[in-house]
């Protein structure tokens, strides 16, 4: 080998070795100006994504800073993240709606296209009538409609959102999906609606239910998740029920795929104490949400599983791309 050969190759070496130090160092250093955090969707959603984004501001040395791009059912901001850098300075509150979307031909990426952060909180819908029925449970509901056999008007925040596919899920589950009939209307109206008699049964998030039950306007029948919530802690869920449903709505953080891993866990442990805060755990109670940390990895794997289950939802009912 010659002395020029042996010169340049020592160079380059030394060239090779110095941008590794300076990129571990750019990285170590993270983050170096503030987090831009995009919001999907408004309620619920934005309530804990502003709490959690000042938190977060705590926790770095940077703000994470909270910017609204709804629409599409969360395929605008989806759109927008997963087109910027993946250097951690963009990152996208997600939901259930990343699988959804992808499934129903919002979006033509899916959740791989994504790096998870962390699972932040959960929502755990539940089921409410009018409490004129004289139903107490889910069995009273499946008698009085096999009954019957009248359809079941169901209030749905829209085709294909969340408490569509949840109600679709359930009722099936109930053996009753086929006396069924959804009825689209505006955000908040569940209760109204149920009150008006212009629907039998509708599912929404508890908080929206909870006021109207403790005044004995509305009886909650069941709760879809695995675990009872704070805020009608004597509901049952309809697995405590017999029915083998498990439906809850989980909210977390994830970055354009590629995001370094140093990065991805400086964002983690800035969420984790976010969620482990004690203002976090009071504002749940609050606002109506669960705090449910999950590290990366095990985000990931819940991500994934969704994705199945939604798919196959999606294409019983017809409704996937």
């Amino acid at each position: 080998m010659t002395p020029t050969k042996t010169l340049r190759r020592a160079t380059t070496g030394l060239l090779a070795a110095a941008a590794m130090t300076v990129a571990g160092a750019a990285q170590a250093d993270y983050p170096e100006r503030p987090v831009e955090m995009t919001i999907l969707f408004g309620g619920t959603a934005n309530s804990i994504a502003q709490l959690l984004t000042d938190l977060m501001s705590q926790e770095m040395d940077q703000p994470v800073v909270p910017v609204s791009r709804t629409g599409g059912g969360g395929a605008v901001g989806y759109s927008y993240v997963v087109n910027t850098p993946a250097d951690g300075y963009n990152i996208v509150w997600n939901s259930n709606s990343i699988n959804t979307g992808n499934h129903m031909g919002r979006i033509d990426f899916n959740y791989e296209s994504f790096a998870p952060i962390a699972r932040v909180s959960t929502e755990i819908p539940a089921l409410a009538v009018n409490a004129e029925t004289g139903w107490e449970d889910l069995d009273d509901m499946v008698s009085a409609v096999q009954e019957s056999g009248d359809m079941l008007r169901v209030g749905i925040s829209g085709r294909g959102s969340f408490t569509h596919l949840t109600s679709a899920a359930l009722f099936d589950a109930l053996g009753i999906g086929d006396q069924v009939a959804y009825i689209a209307y505006g955000d908040g109206r569940a209760p109204v609606e149920l009150l008006a008699g212009r629907i039998d049964a509708a599912i929404q998030w508890p908080g929206q239910f909870a006021s109207y039950a403790e005044a004995g306007d509305l009886n909650v029948l069941a709760v879809t998740g695995d675990t009872r919530v704070n805020v009608l802690p004597d509901v049952a869920t309809a697995m405590e029920q017999g029915y083998d449903v498990n439906i809850s709505m989980w909210r977390g953080l994830a970055a354009p795929s590629g995001t370094p891993d140093e990065v991805v866990a400086a964002l983690q442990a800035a969420a984790e104490a976010a969620v482990m805060s004690d203002t976090f755990q009071e504002a749940s109670d609050n606002i109506g949400f669960t705090p449910a940390f999950l590290p990366s990895d095990e985000f990931g794997a819940l991500i994934a599983e969704d994705d199945a289950f939604y798919g196959a939802l999606l294409n019983d009912l017809g409704m996937a791309q």
